[in-house]
């Protein structure tokens, strides 16, 4: 309680100290000329491309925080003042332009709230932000960061409010009836197809995954029982176009830069240059791609030059699949000579670690996908249907450690990996053109060193007409034929692995999941909202990027489908999972107790305890969650003095209603939903919201090079079942395990496509802004919010200390395994602001941007 009163009681000081400030404004005004007086300001402006700053074209006009007039009810507002004589400088490739700027006053106007440009030049522009100095006294910035288009274009001008921040029931009168016009013009009407220049924000059905073609046609997912989902934002086209595209509508905020797209499309020229080309060469000319032959032919992938010129048969096939834009951006890097990508982690240490059944569980507790093993409470596993696992106590009881298997589940040391449940009822349609898709359970035992040991896997397939399952049962071995078939079982774990963590781990929990979030935020929350304020880093390039992968990535004959096993059924799949989805499980501490990975202890700062040290997700994680919810705490008791204070906020109410009713609509029955009636209802929505924005798709995402870009490791398709003693294909298997593994594997093209893919998803762009960092230091002009805000860096400090602390303990194994790869997928790095654009395998963006 203490805490809350705190950031109140600095607040009353802050205020008191604002409001001395504006008494000292309206004194001076008042000691000088009756007529007016001038505020004085700075307006800096981004332009590229051969563009020209707009200059006189475009005028500003300020809007009174306190005056009303009368006649319009909005704040009264100044004369029109028109940007000239900007003076230019160049940052990283990018033109700046910055414009002083006067503005004449009455002596009664007051503080400046908001302003509106105009802009009557022939382009856009990027308006980056505005500073006022008025009267010497006090400085009002305006963080804008926000395309602005000709007036002809979108018929109006273009409001900007200051960086104060207010709940709606204190907003100023004179900004009362701008604040909700705002808003009304954000939500549009829901009719039409959306123009680039207009900022309209509605919702939508993925109604866009499939396209004309009828082998690419694909279920509309959400708005049904059968195939529900989180809404995407509404572009006004049904269906995909069938071409690859990344100009496509989004409103104009959530666009990522010109210099970053340049910037995403060169890394995956250069990606598609190294793995891609040279396989593409191969089947374009009808040629047979078949497996790779050898693993030394694979690790060639990241040894040798491998660039190419376009020519033949592969310009022809790429200049009808591309847009003339990215064709020419190909043809040209392919004449020069690229460099050699880095060894993936996984073999960059120790090339065999991939092979340890150490790392295979590592992997489970520190890899790309560490959120889905569990606990077991019980044995056997049991499936949903009521169909017991076929692993007996005889199997495994005698690897563990000389503990009973009644002692070890006692214990807490007996672990699942559950690829089963969900994926046994889409195999008939997953094993198709060449797949082999089994459904997996994988036992591990938690050894003394708090290593995990395998102890079975277990691979199923349906039996048709029936209710029962086809189940077989591998064991461990080290040794002969034995050795390589628990080879086999382990690549068809991985090959689930893969897919649950693409499809459900990083796309349907990370991406799709928060989009919906954003679009309430910008039709329901004022810029002036703090609670918008608080969120709008963590939405940063969302839109457009989950845009760009419904084109390219997950559309019906996306990459996607392409290479992962479960082909054309991939976003049906995520939406039978989204099934049983709960935002109040997608926070970290819950998450951990469902999973039977920790234990509720009020006595710990969050809230719970793992059931053991060494897990480095689990231990990270916590950390990251604990600082952000002080963070998201501390900033909402600023605002919020009680919890009548957050149930009288319309904003905030009509927020959560349209996220619970219509964002994520198919769930609005659902009685896990925080009912928002409590401050604590708040914090824990935002630090759940913001956890996943962050922390949890960095702890899946920039990983995904480092240990799936060594295809052995993670393959993600197999297109052999694992033979049966006594048969032809088990003798062929036999004679050569190793060549049988490889032609297991994917083919060629879809292999390196797949390298290509995470190579590009694994890089941070250049313009990344992490955990911890804003994008400018009048962020916001609160010093209360600024103060609590340098905590939440310091404890991010710190833990980053703890992290590398943990990798430096040589009794913390898992830290960095067989593999010697230490944990750092969580590592904050909010030191860095200038070392981006690479893969490094750390560092939390704010938001999910790539």
């Amino acid at each position: 309680m203490e805490e809350h009163r705190r950031p109140c009681s600095a607040l009353q000081s802050s205020l008191n100290a604002v409001s001395t400030k504006v008494r000292a404004y309206n004194k001076t005004l008042s000691s000088e000329s009756n007529e007016n007086c001038i505020i004085k300001g700075k307006i800096i402006i981004q332009h590229s491309h051969g563009e020209s700053a707009p200059g006189s074209a475009a005028s500003v006009q300020l809007y009174s925080r306190s005056q009303v007039d009368p006649n319009t009810g909005k704040g009264k507002m100044s004369e029109m003042a028109k940007l000239r004589h900007g003076k230019t400088t160049k940052h990283s490739g990018v033109k700046i332009t910055t414009f002083d700027i006067k503005f004449h006053v009455t002596t009664d106007f007051g503080i400046p709230g908001a302003f509106a440009i105009t802009n009557k030049h022939k382009h856009k522009f990027f308006l980056q932000s505005a500073t006022l100095e008025v009267s010497g006294h006090i400085n009002i910035h305006f963080d804008c960061n926000s395309w602005v288009y000709p007036v002809h274009r979108t018929k109006t001008d273009r409001l900007f409010f200051s960086n104060t921040s207010y709940l709606p029931s204190q907003t100023p009168n004179a900004l009362v009836q701008l604040r909700k016009e705002e808003l009304v013009s954000l939500r549009g009407d829901g009719t039409g197809e959306r123009k680039e220049w207009e900022r309209i924000y509605d919702y939508d059905f993925y109604n866009d995954l499939g396209n004309k073609e009828p082998r690419h046609a694909r279920p509309v997912l959400g708005g049904s029982l059968m195939y529900p989902y989180p809404r995407r934002g509404k572009t006004g086209l049904n269906g995909n176009q069938g071409t690859i595209t990344l100009d496509m509508y989004v409103p104009p905020d959530e666009r990522v830069s010109p210099q970053k797209l340049s910037e995403l499309i060169s890394n995956s020229i250069q990606a598609s240059l190294h793995f891609i080309l040279p396989e593409a060469k191969l089947l374009f000319a009808n040629a047979s791609t078949g497996s790779f032959e050898s693993f030394d032919e694979i690790r060639d992938l990241f040894t040798s030059s491998r660039s190419q010129a376009l020519e033949g048969w592969v310009a022809d096939k790429l200049k009808s699949m591309l847009p003339p834009e990215i064709f020419k951006k190909i043809t040209r890097a392919s004449k020069e000579n690229q460099t050699k990508f880095p060894l993936p982690q996984v073999i960059a240490g120790n090339e065999l670690a991939w092979k340890d059944d150490e790392e295979f569980g590592r992997q489970m507790l520190a890899g790309i996908n560490p959120a889905v093993i569990q606990c077991l409470g019980s044995f056997p596993p049991r499936s949903k249907r009521g169909v017991w696992s076929s692993i007996t106590q005889s199997h495994i009881e005698s690897n563990l450690g000389g503990l009973t298997l009644e002692m070890a589940i006692n214990q807490w040391r007996i672990f699942i990996l559950d690829h089963h449940d969900y994926l046994m009822p889409f195999l008939s349609r997953i094993n198709t053109k060449g797949v082999c898709a089994y459904a997996s359970r994988t036992l591990l035992f938690l050894r003394n060193d708090s290593t995990l040991k395998p102890l079975a896997i277990e691979l199923s397939l349906p039996i048709p007409t029936a209710s029962k399952e086809n189940q077989r049962v591998f064991l461990p071995s080290t040794h002969g034929s034995e050795a390589a078939v628990w080879q086999l079982a382990k690549a068809h774990v991985a090959s689930n692995d893969a897919c649950h963590h693409q499809l459900i781990s990083h796309w349907l929990k990370a991406h799709a999941v928060v989009e919906p979030f954003i679009i309430a935020t910008r039709r329901q929350l004022s810029t002036m909202h703090p609670i918008h304020r608080l969120l709008d880093p963590h939405f940063k390039d969302t839109m457009h990027i989950n845009a760009i992968a419904r084109s390219v990535i997950v559309n019906g004959g996306g990459i996607l489908e392409k290479t992962l096993s479960t082909g054309e059924i991939s976003m049906e799949l995520t939406s039978a999972f989204y099934k049983d989805w709960r935002f109040d499980e997608q926070g970290l501490p819950a998450d951990l107790v469902k999973r039977c990975m920790a234990l509720p202890d009020p006595n710990n700062p969050s809230g719970v305890r793992l059931i053991f040290e060494d897990y480095p997700y689990g231990a990270d994680g916590l950390d990251i969650w604990v600082a952000i919810k002080a963070w998201v705490t501390n900033f909402c008791s600023i605002f919020y003095t009680d919890d009548n204070s957050l149930r009288s906020d319309d904003e905030i109410q009509a927020w959560w209603s349209e996220i619970r009713n219509v964002g994520h609509g198919d769930k609005h029955n659902e009685t896990w939903w925080y009912p928002m009636k409590t401050l604590n209802d708040l914090i824990e929505a935002l630090t759940t919201l913001i956890w996943t924005a962050s922390a949890l798709h960095a702890s899946v995402n920039f990983g995904q090079y480092g240990y799936a870009g060594y295809p052995p490791n993670r393959p993600t398709l197999c297109r052999k079942f694992i033979p049966k003693e006594g048969t032809l294909e088990f003798a062929k298997f036999l004679r050569d395990p190793d060549k049988y593994y490889l032609s297991m594997l994917p083919e060629r093209f879809e292999l390196t496509l797949s390298v290509a893919l995470v190579e590009v998803l694994s890089r941070h762009t250049s313009d990344e802004v992490y955990l911890g960092q804003r994008l400018s230091e009048e962020w916001t002009d609160n010093e209360q919010i600024q103060e609590i805000f340098q905590q939440f860096q310091k404890n991010l400090q710190e833990v980053e200390k703890r992290i590398l602390e943990r990798n430096r303990n040589p009794n913390l194994k898992n830290r960095r395994g067989p593999a010697k790869i230490a944990y750092k997928l969580l590592y904050p790095d909010t030191s860095n602001v200038g070392f981006k654009g690479e893969i490094t395998g750390k560092g939390i963006p704010n938001s999910i941007s790539i």
